[in-house]
């Protein structure tokens, strides 16, 4: 199928070079496998822009009725909108209408079922698209579900129950019989979308995330996911790494973990809520002590494209118990450039503010929080080995966010307000988030105020 797809694409995109990769290879051998009758139920999760749509609601329909030999299949083909349904049929027509098709396959189209949404060959094979939600009349030896999901719609909860209904008592039910294939591709929007319900169900499964995680990957045929360095990219082809950085700026913590990584987490229900964080517009009264904690990455990992980050969450406490987050700051860097940071950092804050370092375990750790005690001479420093796991640590910022008690300090200011949101979608993905080290801080700095209570010895620095 892959050599008939990149000889289709110059009648389908004749203005867009065809850029190929692994991953598309890979889609082409699952939709194969599925011909061959080895898989019956696919689920395809990648990453928007991976051809999945192409490929399984326009290639494969005409693959398979012309070089494949079996013009006879009848396929439904659905999406959550009617446009994005029709948009695929009318492209497949286009295929098998061109004069290449043609003159190597010729598939006869009979004039009296020639539409947009549906159309016919001599031997009866036919395709026909709809609605998602309008799953009714026509059944399919091939049962096509596209993206049965807006972003919308995976953000409510109404609509995402609405359409898992649909998945599970109407789409079952549009098969032909027992030998009839379901293909869904989609991008994950929900840990209760589709895909969940499907691998409930037992689809087999062919996933592929934008950055490499081991373990994350799942492939039923072909060679496997060939990449081994954590966070090396699927598709850099198609979106190098300048581009996939600026989608996960754009795209945020929550929906990069959904829609490139294929790991979706809730936004609400996890040890953090976006809504327990209210915004406050300026510091109240009565603020007793500001705190700026540190959680360092020393240095950039060689063997990751996605190391982690050096974070530093400033916090303040008021006489009346509140906890405000007026800042974090995040960057990756050398040694050198850390310290050069974290310097300029204490300098902004000034002096009456607390630089809280936690201390990495064994002699390495209490050299580097040695070094840089020194290097921020001058200004009120507290070094502290974590002790307990992260969700431990993180438990009693939770408990006071929950409780109403913990603001987040909004400027009105796009560029100085730039760092909430990516601040607030990591505490709410972990534990399940890709990076935890804004957790780690606030953590630290919460802990830090309310508790106050050292179990290293600081003079032992100076």
């Amino acid at each position: 199928m892959s050599a008939f797809a990149k000889r289709a694409w110059p009648i389908l995109e004749p203005a867009t070079p065809l850029k190929w990769g692994w991953a598309v290879e890979a889609i082409c051998e699952h939709l194969e496998a599925v011909s061959r009758g080895s898989i019956r139920r696919l689920l395809v999760n990648v990453p928007p822009g991976s051809m999945k749509s192409l490929l399984s609601g326009v290639i494969w329909t005409a693959w398979e009725w012309g070089p494949f030999g079996r013009p006879d299949l009848r396929y439904l083909g659905t999406a959550h909108k009617q446009d994005l349904a029709v948009r695929d049929s009318t492209k497949c027509r286009r295929l098998i209408q061109s004069a290449w098709y043609q003159r190597l396959w010729p598939v006869e189209i009979v004039s009296d079922q020639n539409a947009k949404t549906k159309f016919e060959n001599a031997r009866t094979g036919f395709r026909e698209a709809m609605a998602f939600t309008s799953l009714t009349g026509s059944r399919g030896d091939r049962v096509i579900l596209d993206d049965p999901h807006s972003v919308d719609d995976a953000n409510s909860v109404v609509k995402l129950e609405a359409d898992i209904t649909t998945f599970r008592e109407a789409l079952p039910s549009r098969v032909n019989n027992e030998e009839s294939a379901i293909v869904i591709v989609m991008q994950r929007l929900h840990e209760r979308d589709v895909s969940a319900v499907a691998l409930d169900l037992g689809y087999d499964h062919l996933c592929l995330p934008m950055r490499y995680e081991e373990g994350r990957s799942r492939w039923i045929v072909g060679r496997g996911d060939p990449r081994r360095k954590e966070g090396e990219l699927m598709f850099p082809e198609r979106f190098p790494e300048s581009q996939v950085e600026e989608l996960e700026r754009s795209l945020g913590a929550y929906a990069t973990a959904g829609q490139l990584q294929q790991r979706p987490a809730p936004r609400e229900g996890g040890l953090f809520q976006h809504s327990w964080f209210q915004p406050i517009g300026a510091l109240p009264v009565g603020v007793t002590r500001t705190v700026r904690a540190w959680d360092l990455a020393a240095t950039k990992k060689a063997t990751s494209n996605d190391p982690d980050w050096t974070a530093g969450v400033r916090m303040s406490r008021t006489a009346g118990g509140l906890f405000i987050v007026e800042h974090s700051r995040r960057f990756r860097g050398s040694p050198m450039e850390v310290e050069a940071s974290l310097l300029a950092t204490a300098k902004t804050d000034g002096v009456g503010v607390t630089v809280r370092l936690a201390q990495d375990p064994g002699q390495a750790g209490k050299a580097q929080a040695e070094h840089l005690v020194r290097k921020l001479a001058g200004y009120p420093v507290k070094v502290e080995r974590p002790t307990g796991d992260k969700a431990t640590r993180a438990a009693p910022l939770a408990a006071q966010a929950e409780a109403g008690n913990v603001r987040i300090l909004v400027t009105g200011d796009p560029v100085s307000d730039a760092w909430i949101q990516p601040f607030l979608d990591e505490l709410c993905l972990f534990p399940a988030a890709a990076h935890d080290d804004q957790v780690d801080a606030a953590a630290d700095a919460f802990n830090e105020l309310a508790l106050g209570a050292s179990n290293y010895n600081i003079d032992a620095l100076i």
